[in-house]
């Protein structure tokens, strides 16, 4: 398959319009879209990504009203925060219509929902004018593209188009919320953070996991890792480096890494998180040494991502 490269949203939707499957950039982390009411398009990510079958997809909408032609109940807490969030960094699980296939929900009876904000994925979504299915545009395990250049190493002839934008803004995941029970549980940590959820639902809990999350995508499956061994560390200082290390934190270190990254925050952490643990494979890497930072904000969702990929 040759992969068309384009930075015109429009030209992109195209593809999807003719059933085919397009690499778009949102404000996480670079998604892998079809159109959701046609099962074969759909199928064609799974394909594409080499994507465990029971695994859910994401619903990307560009319009509030395009949330009635794939939810068959919306609840007042989902509603409070599509109000509240959309469009934004959040996905709500809400009970699925029957124009919905069971290939994009992992044969659940739920689906995830969200609508972008950034413009050139919100002026693609509305020319492809139907809901797009699409979950982060890389091979199933692999750390997410924050990239285009990314998804090229990749999905390169693997898949119709890739719409070229720019890095994206946080780095990680959107924030996954179940509204589909009598109370709202986040089921996966990301780029809007628990503080803000408790802000506008007091009574939101965290998932216990288990069979709970599985509501919910990158929760069940291998996700996140390089092909270096991940370890998570308090401080640099003090690491018996073994050569071919890497180091990646908040704190400087006096340890004479073979490559290494000191971000000013936890925010810059995050948004160079996936794309460094990328460019260590590039380097041939065998160990990436990771800074732990307190679980507030979106450090969660990056001490989340963080354990995942040293599974």
């Amino acid at each position: 398959m040759h992969t068309v490269y384009t930075t015109d949203p429009v030209a992109a939707a195209e593809f999807i319009r003719n059933g085919g499957v397009v690499a778009f950039p949102t404000e996480t982390v670079y998604g892998l879209g079809a159109n959701v009411l046609d099962s074969a398009a759909v199928a064609k990510i799974f394909k594409a990504k080499l994507r465990p079958a029971d695994n859910p997809l994401i619903i990307h909408i560009a319009d509030r009203d395009q949330i009635h032609q794939i939810a068959r109940e919306v609840t007042g807490t989902a509603r409070l925060l599509m109000d509240s969030l959309f469009p934004g960094p959040l996905t709500v699980i809400v009970s699925k219509s029957k124009a919905v296939p069971d290939i994009a929900t992992g044969g659940l009876d739920t689906v995830g929902v969200r609508m972008p904000r950034l413009d050139i994925a919100r002026r693609f979504l509305e020319s492809c004018g139907v809901p797009v299915a699409a979950p982060s545009a890389n091979l199933s395990g692999r750390p997410s593209p924050t990239t285009w250049q990314a998804v090229a190493e990749d999905l390169d002839g693997r898949i119709d188009c890739i719409l070229q934008g720019g890095a994206t803004e946080f780095g990680v995941e959107s924030t996954v919320v179940d509204c589909s029970g009598s109370e709202p549980v986040i089921l996966r940590a990301g780029s809007i953070s628990i503080e803000q959820l408790r802000g506008i639902v007091p009574n939101i809990r965290t998932s216990a996991g288990g069979d709970e999350t599985k509501r919910s995508p990158g929760t069940r499956h291998r996700h996140y890792k390089p092909a270096a061994k991940v370890v998570i560390i308090p401080h640099p200082d003090g690491v018996e480096r073994s050569a071919g290390s890497a180091y990646i934190g908040i704190a400087g270190s006096t340890s004479p890494f073979d490559y290494q990254l000191v971000c000013t925050d936890a925010d810059q952490y995050a948004r160079s998180f996936y794309e460094f643990l990328r460019e260590c494979d590039r380097r041939l890497i065998g160990t990436i040494y990771c800074q732990e930072v307190d679980e507030t904000g979106i450090g969660a969702a990056l001490m989340d991502r963080m354990r995942r990929a040293a599974e």
